[in-house]
């Protein structure tokens, strides 16, 4: 069976006795169904991660001792952002999943023209990203931010580089253009005209190609911030091979 880890926001310490949030409590109870004297792991990317032990739980109460630590806080994350239009409930939820698994540091969700969503619930997207950044052993939560208009986002940027997936638009090959940390991915029926005329007239915008196929918005997502993650790890651009003759 493996051992549940925990987010928590608390300082951490050996030793130390923390409430649990009634969300764990329910967690821990009802859907992994813990008792008390359960294994359990405790982190946050300021203390690092310790070992520690269910000492209490009664409905959407609880509360957790403190034991070693077992990973010392890490050395800052390379920033990595994925700003993603507003897709359908299970399409978005994943996206966040996946993102988080791949090491995403901010998760911005935006309105375009085309997005069929017209607002994303924060709160759900935030949870996602916090269960899936327990469940990849990562110390870290990326923040998610509010959806904002594209427009928005764009004429408050401070984020560096940008690299726009365009499909069906002459775009250098996302490999080409790495290291990079941020990537933009449009909606399901892709961006219109006059916003990819309007992203590549902004100087931090890079329009990019993932390939000759047409990726679900989802997928295009995970596949060019998979790029970008493989390319910071890996401490520069990822290499380019050609075809044998």
């Amino acid at each position: 069976m493996s051992i549940p880890r925990l987010h928590v926001e608390s300082a951490l310490r050996e030793g130390a006795e923390i409430a649990l949030t009634p969300a764990q409590a329910h967690h821990l109870g009802t859907v992994l169904r813990r008792a008390a004297g359960a294994e359990l792991r405790v982190f946050n990317p300021g203390d690092g991660e310790f070992a520690a032990t269910l000492t209490a739980l009664r409905k959407d109460r609880g509360a957790i001792a403190l034991g070693a630590r077992m990973r010392a806080p890490e050395a800052a994350e390379a920033k990595l952002r994925l700003v993603l239009a507003a897709l359908k409930r299970e399409a978005m939820d994943w996206a966040v999943e996946k993102a988080t698994e791949l090491g995403a540091t901010r998760i911005t969700p935006v309105l375009t023209r085309r997005c069929v969503a017209t607002h994303s619930n924060t709160e759900r997207l935030s949870a996602i990203a916090r269960a899936a950044a327990e469940q990849c052993e990562r110390l870290s939560i990326p923040t998610v931010d509010e959806a904002r208009p594209l427009y928005a986002v764009l004429d408050s940027w401070e984020g560096g580089r940008l690299l726009a997936a365009a499909e069906r638009r002459e775009a250098a090959p996302l490999a080409t253009l790495l290291p990079a940390e941020a990537l933009l991915v449009g909606p399901e029926g892709g961006f219109e005209r006059g916003e990819l005329d309007d992203l590549a007239r902004r100087p931090f915008v890079t329009l990019a190609s993932l390939g000759p196929r047409i990726l679900r918005a989802e997928t295009a997502a995970v596949a060019g911030l998979g790029a970008l993650a493989f390319a910071q790890d890996a401490g520069g651009r990822l290499p380019v091979t050609k075809a044998s003759e």
